[in-house]
């Protein structure tokens, strides 16, 4: 039975002016503070390049392929610290991509009560919270003695490969590239739960309904659907890991020469620039200007290689 005053239509009302203003207003919001972003970035990135500009045009493009780095005689090279930021953040990437997704799907899939889950999230986060500075010096009193044997192992039986013909004496690529795990996994796997977490139940339940297994589920419908948002986390991973100062300057071991043995001491580019920019002058400050413009330009290069893949993957599922 209808009431005679009850609206059964089903045409929906139409908005007020004020709503309408509104939702005009918050447009034109989101789309200041999106320019207000590439502001930020450009007045970041014009500086440096401003500054780089002598360098730049001292050294040109032999900048990048260049391993010498002489401040006395004013000859500089940024090859071995790119080689560095890439490899160490490659190894990063290396131990913290299975671990964080890992974690990740525990935490948000029904393995251990939530109370549980619940505290395990609390202290996989907590690990972002701590300084860059107590994690170098965990890295040379615990994290370098606990790795020598490992490396001992591998410089032993398998010296003969070029990154394993460094024998380990403390400092080094490998270690750096493990400390940089460590600090990346905390992002890389709230980002990634977070995504698992956000998909709608039907897609479990529908995987479950078709006879699919709960680890079919996992790896064939879950993580597909979440790709994007583990992608991302995983680039803001690797930006961190490429741009990470301090514990990578107290673990890495500063050199400037170019050695492919992951155990040997190398350097990265926020490295060089926190040891050697308090006593530049000159051409030197333009030169490190200019590592860091290169800095800015691989991180650049890395997020479009991101969208890529994400763009890849769901033409793939689409």
């Amino acid at each position: 039975m209808v009431l005679p005053n009850q609206n059964v239509t089903g045409i929906p009302q139409s908005r007020s002016p004020v709503e309408k203003v509104l939702d005009q207003g918050f447009v034109w919001l989101t789309r200041l503070m999106a320019w207000g972003v590439i502001l930020v970035l450009l007045l970041l990135g014009f500086p440096i390049a401003q500054q780089a500009i002598p360098a730049i045009q001292e050294f040109g493009l032999e900048f990048l392929f260049s391993s010498s780095w002489n401040p006395v005689n004013n000859q500089y090279g940024a090859f071995p610290m790119i080689y560095g930021t890439l490899v160490s953040s490659l190894i990063a990437l290396v131990f913290a991509v299975p671990l964080g997704l890992g974690t990740a799907i525990f935490l948000s899939e029904d393995f251990i009560p939530l109370s549980i889950r619940t505290a395990l999230t609390f202290l996989v986060e907590l690990l972002a919270a701590i300084p860059s500075v107590v994690y170098g010096l965990w890295g040379i009193f615990v994290l370098i003695p606990f790795l020598r044997p490992f490396q001992m192992f591998l410089y032993q039986n398998f010296g003969w490969i070029p990154l394993f013909s460094t024998p380990p004496a403390g400092p080094g690529m490998f270690p750096a590239g493990v400390i940089l795990a460590i600090m990346i996994l905390p992002i890389i796997t709230a980002i990634a739960r977070d995504s698992l977490a956000s998909l709608p139940p039907d897609l479990r339940q529908a995987s479950l309904g078709l006879g699919a297994t709960r680890w079919v589920t996992i790896f064939r419908v879950l993580i597909p659907a979440a790709f994007s948002g583990i992608v991302g986390g995983i680039m803001l991973g690797l930006g961190r890991a490429m741009g990470e100062t301090m514990a990578a300057t107290m673990i890495i071991g500063n050199s400037n020469n170019l050695k492919i043995s992951l155990f040997a001491p190398g350097n990265t580019i926020a490295s060089l620039m926190a040891n050697q920019f308090p006593e530049a002058s000159g051409l030197q400050v333009s030169a490190l200007m200019y590592a860091g413009l290169v800095l800015f330009a691989l991180t650049l290069l890395v997020n479009i290689a991101a969208e890529w893949i994400v763009n890849q993957v769901k033409a793939k599922y689409q």
